[in-house]
């Protein structure tokens, strides 16, 4: 009754690489006890799961997208940000990853139209956070030398990517995230704990904590520049004590308790432009609405 509210219709864009359909737990009540309005016959099941096959395309429920660098391509990990934002907004948004590790705001400038859904693909995301810096920060002269991106076209990077934002989606919400604080001394052991990716003679860590100071400045100052809303990590994270450990993994990553910071931002930000559970409606009746006595009517005017 509800798959079509459920899934999006095939015009809507491309196909989902995979749906999983797991029903069975509710359908295999016993007709005579308590839960008798939850009971569907077995019969009635398996072709149920068959029509649900035969239809199966996916609908979007209203989505916030979060693009950024390794941050927010680890942010579904246990206790990431955005596995928190994910259960926080479940029944009522979509929170779509587009996380890419050691990318800076160049490479992202010249990648979003394909990580990015086109205007016309549907409606326009709720919000789009913007999580760039950590790597364009990376020092010229150092290992990371390649990442590193010019503290004004960093700026310049993050306005062109705001403005196309704003052109795809006018009424979506965005959010810059700075880059977060460094602990330049774990770097340099994560660096001789870890494979890198290049050789690092010097010894010397790829960032430091002033350097990226600076960056989180301009972010911070892109925001203004377009009117959009920014979280300075990096200035809210060093308020906290003992933030080097307690909040970072190696020096740049976030712990759990960091991942907790973020997310913590992110949602008071969405809150701030009216985006939280409590104004969005449920995609599908929950559970508590649906009528014991006569289920069927709870999904008629859908």
């Amino acid at each position: 009754m509800v798959k079509e509210k459920a899934f999006p219709p095939s015009e809507s864009g491309g196909a989902p690489l995979a749906v999983t359909v797991f029903f069975g737990a509710n359908d295999a009540s016993l007709p005579d006890r308590y839960a008798a309005f939850l009971h569907v016959p077995l019969d009635e099941y398996k072709q149920n799961l068959i029509a649900i096959v035969a239809f199966l395309k996916k609908k979007m429920r209203p989505e916030i997208y979060l693009f950024g660098d390794s941050i927010t391509e680890g942010s579904f990990t246990n206790g990431g940000w955005g596995a928190s934002l994910a259960n926080h907004f479940s029944r009522t948004a979509d929170v779509v990853l587009r996380g890419y590790s050691g990318y800076n705001t160049r490479w992202a400038l010249m990648v979003k139209e394909k990580v990015l859904p086109p205007a016309e693909s549907g409606g326009a995301p709720l919000a789009v956070t913007v999580f760039f810096g950590a790597n364009d920060a990376s020092l010229p002269d150092r290992y990371s030398a390649f990442q590193h991106v010019p503290l004004d076209e960093y700026k310049q990077n993050l306005v062109a990517i705001v403005a196309f934002l704003k052109k795809q989606w006018a009424s979506t919400r965005i959010i810059l995230i700075t880059p977060p604080p460094i602990d330049e001394a774990a770097r340099i052991l994560a660096r001789e704990y870890r494979h890198p990716y290049v050789p690092n003679p010097s010894g010397l860590p790829e960032r430091t904590n002033e350097v990226a100071g600076r960056y989180a400045k301009e972010c911070v100052a892109a925001a203004a520049e377009c009117g959009v809303a920014v979280i300075d990590i990096w200035e809210k994270m060093q308020k906290l004590p003992n933030w080097e450990k307690t909040y970072l993994s190696d020096g740049l990553h976030l712990t759990p308790n960091g991942n907790k910071v973020v997310f913590e931002e992110v949602i008071a930000q969405l809150k701030d432009q009216k985006i939280s559970p409590d104004n969005l409606p449920p995609d599908l009746p929950l559970f508590s609405q649906i009528d014991p006595n006569d289920p069927v009517k709870s999904f008629q005017n859908l």
